[in-house]
């Protein structure tokens, strides 16, 4: 490697700087070093100083290029040579370096540093997945000590200082997500407990099987919302207690079984007269005419046995397609 480094050199220089480069930091891998050492790697070479700032793992480390460890709570410049741990992460690594346009040594130095780093840290403080569930079992049990359940949401990638949701879904295998994290698009039926310290997950994740209960697959046999958040429930909640899972559906829900079978249209009209603001929006909810609509329910009256276009019939409507998911098994 020196042999082929002279004779890069000789040819161009920073060729022959960049392959010494690239040797200084294997060598840097082979004897395991640290995180620091990395970082006082990368300073020295480039000749400025050099800092890493994981937030994930909450790891700053600042070194000047003299070598010695000088951390700053001062963010670093946009405008400074860096390069992200992950491909298409945020940086995390830089070359305190005002120059705009780094050098070809500066962008080998950040690229071996930032591979070299990324390895140390998934080996020493690397994350399971969301949805280990040895580790989730742990931090959903609310008899579980709390230094365990501390340890879980640490090694689960959770900052035990930041809010975070438990999520249920059909298949039931509980997931945790950070209150800190952008909306995520769900593609199953999901229930979303409220947003809770870590320690209190568990009551999370109670709430969020309940809210699961009250979702629907959103199709014409089974229409309703296919995402629930608990704290939007309010006092519907209570009804989860008084309908359970399996067991002989009350009267209205019957009737409203029995009325579906006679009129396929039936579910998804009803749903969307419970859901909307108006009649003329359910109406364009179901793709069909005012006045078509009105028929329907005129209908579906009949067979129900109740006005469903006053406000009492519209709340009994909701409340009978409500314990209709409620009832499912």
């Amino acid at each position: 490697m020196k042999e082929l480094a002279g004779r890069l050199t000789a040819l161009d220089p920073d060729a022959g700087a960049a392959v010494q480069v690239i040797a200084y930091f294997d060598r840097l891998a082979e004897a395991r070093a640290g995180v620091e050492a990395l970082v006082r790697g990368a300073a020295v070479l480039a000749g400025v100083p050099a800092r890493l700032a994981d937030a994930e793992r909450r790891v700053r480390v600042r070194v000047d290029a003299d070598g010695v460890r000088r951390d700053s709570d001062l963010p670093p410049d946009p405008a400074w040579p860096s390069a992200a741990l992950t491909p298409g992460g945020a940086p995390a690594l830089w070359l305190e370096r005002s120059d705009p346009a780094p050098s070809v040594v500066d962008a080998v130095i950040l690229e071996r540093a930032a591979g070299v780093v990324r390895r140390v840290l998934d080996r020493t403080r690397g994350r399971a997945p969301l949805d280990d569930p040895a580790l989730l079992e742990t931090l959903l049990d609310a008899t579980a000590p709390e230094t365990a359940r501390l340890h879980a949401a640490r090694r689960l990638g959770l900052d035990p200082a930041v809010p975070a949701r438990a999520l249920a879904t059909p298949d039931g295998r509980p997931r945790v997500r950070s209150a800190s994290r952008e909306p995520e698009a769900f593609t199953d039926r999901t229930g979303v407990g409220p947003a809770v310290p870590v320690l209190d997950l568990p009551r999370s994740w109670t709430a969020a099987r309940t809210a699961l209960r009250f979702t629907a697959d959103g199709t014409a046999h089974d229409p309703g919302p296919r995402v629930v958040y608990a704290d939007e429930l309010g006092g519907l909640a209570l009804l989860a207690d008084l309908v359970l899972p399996g067991a002989e559906p009350p009267p209205d829900v019957q009737a409203v079984e029995a009325a579906a079978a006679d009129a396929p249209w039936l579910l998804a009209t009803l749903h969307a007269v419970t859901a909307t603001t108006s009649l003329r929006a359910a109406a364009a909810e179901v793709t069909v005419h005012h006045s078509t609509l009105q028929d329907r329910l005129v209908h579906a009256e009949h067979l129900l046995g109740w006005p469903v276009r006053t406000p009492q019939g519209r709340l009994r409507l909701h409340l009978a397609l409500t314990m209709r998911r409620l009832a499912r098994p």
